[in-house]
């Protein structure tokens, strides 16, 4: 395998690894991203994910590259049919449709964790009679968005759940799987940001440095033994869960590779091909989440308060990423770029976060420095 077609949402992620693991990333994507375009061999921007906007693109890449093999990112929770169609033209080298289709359907998912004895917030999937203390998200999310304090308002059955509200602090578990077996990249701990009272737990941002003991990594580890199995997953995929009061509880599985992968420097991708491809059992990578001391690494989205033209010649700070295109409209609440950091610990590297994320608000709004969500 030479080439890889990559569809996502924001192809850069994939398209970066894709190229520092020795492949040529064709890749599909929604921003088309002035870095990405460095990383691709040769893109398309479509209007979304949808089959009728992706079908043309992928013809034209299979016929133009000969290309067999596909990675997905983030972005098709709301498209899952999508996946079906890229299946019947291409390899996918992931998480099939159906058990991508699994961690969607909410009603089963929380089933099965019941039947694994693994504890997760309370859930119904009706109204609940006391509003206080519940949440209510989409059964099609992805990063927060759409997540809210339920108020009692009517809703459109089907389309939402409700989660009681449960006190504690965000994490994640990245992890490589081949179906069968589990291997724990990292723990990681995440902070959301609040646009708006709407969307009040948006993902902000994700560093590897987790203050969970040894003993509770060792608990998610083993309920991560159960779950790939139960749900069949493949390749890199994380685990959300909230930790408070010493226990933790799950949230949900993102089934492909999640943003916290750009916080080892391993191939991770190498070995998400690997796995997917049944060519290397993940029990047997040593080198996956063995490094004593991995760098401090924390990884943040800015996003826009209001609309922004981004200037031409606009020169972007060192650490930024998916670099929006000069003369791109960004519309308030939409991310307006990235930004990663390396340190010694973990108060450097948010300070560092920080202090990027002030002077990107400094070039493009000058005094005025109400611009930006502040993110922390």
């Amino acid at each position: 395998m030479e080439t890889i077609l990559i569809v996502a949402g924001s192809g850069r992620m994939l398209a970066q690894a894709a190229k520092h693991a020795g492949l040529k990333p064709l890749v599909i994507d929604l921003f088309a991203d002035l870095d990405m375009q460095g990383y691709a061999e040769d893109f398309r921007q479509v209007k979304s994910l949808a089959e009728h906007d992706l079908a043309f693109v992928v013809d034209y890449f299979i016929e133009r590259y000969a290309v067999a093999h596909a990675i997905y990112g983030s972005g098709f929770e709301c498209y899952p049919e999508s996946l079906h169609y890229l299946s019947s033209r291409l390899i996918l080298l992931g998480n099939d449709p159906d058990a991508f289709a699994k961690q969607l359907d909410k009603p089963a998912f929380f089933s099965t964790l019941d039947a694994l004895n693994i504890p997760h917030p309370d859930v119904v999937f009706s109204a609940p009679d006391c509003v206080e203390g519940w949440l209510i998200k989409p059964m099609q999310g992805q990063g927060g968005v759409e997540i809210q304090r339920y108020d009692g308002g009517a809703v459109a059955d089907g389309l939402v759940y409700w989660q009681r509200f449960q006190a504690g602090a965000s994490y994640s578990a990245l992890f490589l799987a081949d179906g069968q077996q589990v291997q724990v990249v990292g723990f990681n701990r995440q902070w959301p940001v609040g646009l708006s009272e709407t969307q009040a737990f948006v993902f902000s941002g994700i560093s590897n440095n987790a203050d969970l003991s040894d003993a509770h990594k060792a608990v998610l580890t083993d309920w991560l033994k159960q779950m790939v199995p139960a749900f069949g997953l493949k390749g890199l995929n994380s685990l959300d869960f909230i930790h408070g009061d010493g226990c933790s509880y799950v949230l949900e599985i993102n089934p492909r590779p999640p943003a916290s992968m750009q916080l080892y420097d391993q191939d991770l991708l190498g070995r998400h091909i690997q796995a997917c491809m049944g060519t290397t059992s993940v029990a047997l990578s040593p080198e996956v989440g063995r490094l004593k001391s991995p760098p401090q690494t924390g990884y943040q989205v800015v996003y826009a308060e209001r609309d922004l033209i981004i200037p031409d010649r606009f020169e972007w700070p060192d650490g930024c990423m998916d670099l929006p295109k000069p003369g791109n409209m960004c519309r308030a609440g939409q991310p307006l770029c990235s930004i990663i950091a390396h340190q010694k610990n973990s108060r450097s590297v948010a300070e560092q976060l920080l202090t990027k994320q002030q002077l990107i608000i400094n070039k493009l709004e000058g005094s005025d420095r109400h611009g930006i969500y502040s993110q922390r």
